[in-house]
């Protein structure tokens, strides 16, 4: 087993999940960020804390048995604490929340997301499922996470909606917002992890997934990255790496 027998999924939960460092607090959604989530405790950040938007705090990730949405009583097993969205959200605000998690159907070039509609606001195109708590967790967490596979018509240079505040126009834009901390810290894709430009905020390429060139990744973008002269290559991903995930999502046989 080697990277070229990673999934695109796979490569990317294990890419985020290497962000993920010890003794952090991560409010998680449900699906792709649990298992980024459960792939880091069992590595290097086996005291990293899981929070869900329905109340739960420090839950147990039992390979297998990852539940479905937060109100399921297997998001509750194990928890530190239950409490109600209400105070998760008061916690986010009040700044207690290293990580945020997101996914999009759009994200544009300064991190603005949309999970809300495409094409024209008044006649969309298509409707999705809005933001759910995305735009708490863009505006209140110290930082967040967006994953994502990586193609043109999710990375546009303008999103038809803004469903969850980026750094808007770039620049002190989310600041002058009234964002006065957070937002978007990491892109990760199935080719390449981004980031952002410290003062125009303009999103950049970092470093290129194994086995991908940088004319790949701007083919598969809708916007002109910020490209500095050297990119690095990420690690590619390792047979244990692979065997701990499949392990997580009920596919493999436990370590």
């Amino acid at each position: 087993m080697t990277d070229m027998d990673a999934l695109p999924d796979e490569i990317m939960t294990i890419t985020a999940s290497r962000i993920l460092d010890n003794g952090k607090v991560m409010f998680a959604g449900i699906g792709q960020p649990l298992l980024a989530a459960a792939l880091a405790r069992r590595r290097q950040a086996p005291d990293l804390t899981v929070i869900l938007e329905g109340g739960m705090v420090g839950i147990q990730l039992e390979p297998g048995q990852f539940p479905a949405s937060t109100n399921e009583m297997r998001a509750a097993v194990g928890a530190e604490m239950i409490t109600n969205a209400s105070d998760i959200f008061m916690m986010a605000q009040r700044g207690l929340f290293d990580y945020g998690f997101l996914g999009v159907a759009q994200i544009d070039a300064y991190g603005n997301v949309n999970t809300s509609i495409i094409g024209d606001p008044k006649q969309p195109d298509v409707r999705l499922p809005g933001p759910g708590g995305g735009n708490d967790i863009i505006s209140m967490c110290n930082e967040t996470l967006i994953v994502t596979n990586h193609e043109p018509r999710r990375f546009v240079e303008k999103v038809d909606f803004v469903t969850s505040p980026g750094y808007l126009s770039g620049g002190t834009a989310r600041a002058d917002a009234g964002l006065i901390f957070g937002g978007p810290s990491w892109v990760v894709t199935d080719l390449a992890l981004m980031d952002f430009d410290p003062k125009s905020h303009r999103m950049r390429l970092h470093s290129l997934q194994s086995g991908v060139s940088i004319e790949q990744v701007q083919v598969a973008t809708g916007f002109e990255l910020l490209v500095p002269e050297q990119v690095p290559t990420l690690a590619p991903v390792t047979i244990e790496e692979l065997k701990q995930l499949r392990v997580l999502t009920g596919h493999g046989a436990d370590a």
